[in-house]
């Protein structure tokens, strides 16, 4: 597959999203992002104010976890982190469904559950809402499922995972892109460190790639 070392870079959602990150982390993260061009940061909700003051006129994007990282809050919980995140600065969220809600069948719940947090598009419609289906708990056909009810709600992606539980394959991606057609963002994140396993996930059917070491991945772009 041919891809440019820019057009890689602006697929890239940065990531630092661990428990014990600090403010100079995100700082650190937020500059590196400028540096090599990515498209994206993807932090949790209390360093969303910081990261749009450090980006501020860079053409970063800010990315927001909501739910994260379980996805069992209640709906209108995300729905008020959701206009929270925006109101500070967020371009984009990443949001956790509720699998339990998933597990049990329960559908309804399911895709209310995502379009707590799409409602936020309405008075910002330039938001990006990626659904994470987490496929690491999941089978064939409830990612399929997950899939679909994102897509009817009115999500933006679908994405793999948090990376806490499993990550990315490029089996999982390619169902994924199948379930959603060609209209629809797949995100792969969880697991990817290297060049190769970047593309590989891009070949598979994502366009866009969260990754917590996405320099080393710049970095071994051959020349």
């Amino acid at each position: 597959m041919e891809i440019s070392k820019k057009q890689l870079a602006k697929m890239i959602d940065y990531t630092l999203i661990k428990p014990t990150a600090t403010r100079n982390d995100v700082e650190k993260l937020c500059e590196e992002a400028e540096r090599y061009g990515f498209g994206c940061v993807c932090v949790n909700s209390m360093y969303v104010s910081l990261a749009k003051q450090v980006l501020r006129g860079t053409g970063v994007k800010v990315c927001s976890t909501v739910g994260f990282p379980f996805g069992v809050t209640l709906p209108e919980v995300k729905a008020f982190e959701a206009e929270r995140v925006v109101e500070r600065g967020a371009h984009e969220i990443d949001m956790v469904v509720n699998i339990g809600a998933l597990k049990s069948g329960d559908y309804e719940t399911l895709k209310k559950d995502i379009e707590a947090v799409v409602n936020a598009k309405r008075s910002h419609r330039d938001l990006v809402i990626k659904v994470i289906i987490e496929t690491g708990y999941l089978t064939t056909q409830e990612k399929i499922m997950a899939c679909r009810l994102a897509k009817e709600a009115g999500a933006d992606f679908v994405k793999t995972s948090t990376g806490l539980v499993g990550g990315a394959t490029v089996e999982d991606v390619k169902l994924m892109r199948e379930t959603v057609g060609k209209d629809m963002g797949v995100k792969a994140a969880g697991g990817i460190r290297t060049f190769k396993e970047a593309l590989a996930m891009i070949e598979a059917g994502a366009n866009r790639i969260g990754t917590s070491t996405g320099v080393a991945i710049i970095q071994e772009f051959p020349k």
